[in-house]
């Protein structure tokens, strides 16, 4: 195994208290722990994951340890690294490979020294592991079993390739699960993105114009929140058809040149690219915030920004200013990362102990299921889906109706009855 690559081993008690916590909190995630002690699925196999590597992130990989797997880990962001729970993890045994921060270069070190473990199965986020595994060092991805991928850009590449007739191994696409968007994209993403921004800012949300890119489920639990602290939302998007259920939802939906004349707060969850650039930026009011709730730093334009600006100077933690030559302040917060991460501690344990739990299953299927699937991206079969839904309900203490036979008969039926 390759020496891990940490910044500071020395806080790694800090982070194992932090790992303790979530994994108190994360009772799906430790049933199925309890259930791969027992039966170590993944004696003798190799997992390289990348995934934002916080405390959550790190529970998961020593499951999956626990389970019998060598385990390679990496951030998936530059800026949601947490030193301390590297350090954790290193001391455990897992190999790490990332610090808070790093370069672009070091960033793409710490992939390719993640990947050199040879991977039998890959758990990724964004779909960086899988793009080197495609182009730079694709001579690593013959033993590649297949793969799971968490998040709604990762699926875009994926899907991409695909198409492309270029996908090498099969992959399962974790972030469309209904016990993964549901919860994870809609309550994880709308409470941690304001969670981020507020502690960040250290302002009032409440009667503020809050300007929402993209009404897909990280949208809507943005704005839901945003709602719920008293802001007045505004929607915009690209899709005729979740425009009209935003607007039924409740809010107001217009073109992005004119909400870029009324908001207060911006916040990007599209996954797309240069969705707020120079045309916005010149309409803007001073003092307003600009916050990207998407995996990649792309959608909202630096290159724009920057150029737009006479100067830029940082006011706060993880808080930029760029002054127009006209004197207005536009102010972009985790450098446009994104900033439930960049600048919080990413979405509550319970809500990951969900999606982890399906991580786990579906990686666990990857490995029976792997050989006999094509190079295809595939859902997570429902059985899976199910399962973590039922332990969830069990955590809970809640039992819910089960259909009869007959039930299940007549609705299998095509008789109905008058």
């Amino acid at each position: 195994m390759v020496k891990s690559l940490i910044r500071s081993p020395d806080l790694a008690a800090e982070g194992q208290q932090k790992i303790d916590w979530v994994a108190a909190h994360m009772p799906v995630l430790g049933a199925i722990r309890e259930e791969f002690l027992r039966e170590q699925p993944f004696k003798g196999i190799r997992i390289a994951l990348s995934i934002h590597l916080e405390a959550k992130t790190a529970y998961l990989a020593l499951v999956l340890q626990a389970a019998g797997a060598e385990m390679a880990v990496t951030g998936s962001n530059p800026l949601s690294t947490k030193d301390e729970v590297a350090a954790a993890l290193a001391a455990a045994g897992v190999q790490v490979c990332a610090w808070y921060n790093p370069t672009p270069e070091e960033y793409q070190e710490h992939l390719v020294q993640t990947l050199k473990v040879r991977p039998h199965i890959v758990v990724d986020d964004g779909g960086d592991l899988v793009h080197l595994l495609h182009t730079d060092l694709k001579e690593m991805s013959g033993g590649v079993i297949g793969g799971c991928e968490e998040t709604t850009t990762g699926v875009l590449r994926l899907c991409a390739l695909e198409r492309e007739g270029r996908l090498l191994f099969p992959m399962l696409a974790v972030n469309n699960t209904r016990t993964k968007y549901l919860f994870d994209n809609r309550y994880g993403t709308g409470e941690s993105v304001w969670a981020g921004i507020m502690r960040t800012t250290n302002l009032l949300v409440a009667g503020k114009t809050v300007v929402v890119f993209g009404y897909g489920w990280c949208g809507k639990g943005v704005s839901l929140r945003a709602k719920g602290l008293g802001a007045k939302v505004i929607v915009c998007e690209v899709d005729p058809v979740k425009a009209i259920e935003a607007v039924m939802d409740g809010y107001e939906v217009m073109h992005s040149l004119a909400a870029a004349e009324k908001g207060d707060v911006f916040i990007t969850t599209t996954g797309c690219k240069d969705v707020l650039r120079a045309e916005h930026f010149r309409r803007m009011k001073d003092g307003v915030l600009l916050a990207n709730a998407g995996h990649f730093n792309v959608e909202i334009s630096l290159p724009d920004l920057e150029l737009a600006a006479e100067s830029r100077r940082a006011v706060r933690a993880n808080i930029e200013e760029f002054r127009l030559p006209d004197g207005r302040r536009l102010y972009l917060l985790a450098e446009g990362r994104l900033v439930n991460l960049a600048a919080g501690d990413g979405h509550p344990a319970e809500i990951m102990d969900l999606s982890f739990a399906l991580q786990a299953l579906s990686a666990r299927y990857i490995l029976n299921e792997g050989p006999k699937l094509k190079r295809r991206v595939y859902p997570v079969p429902e059985a899976v889906d199910n399962r973590v839904a039922e332990l969830k309900l069990s955590s809970l203490g809640i039992e819910i109706d089960r259909l009869r036979p007959e039930q299940e008969a007549y609705l299998r039926s095509t008789e109905g009855e008058a």
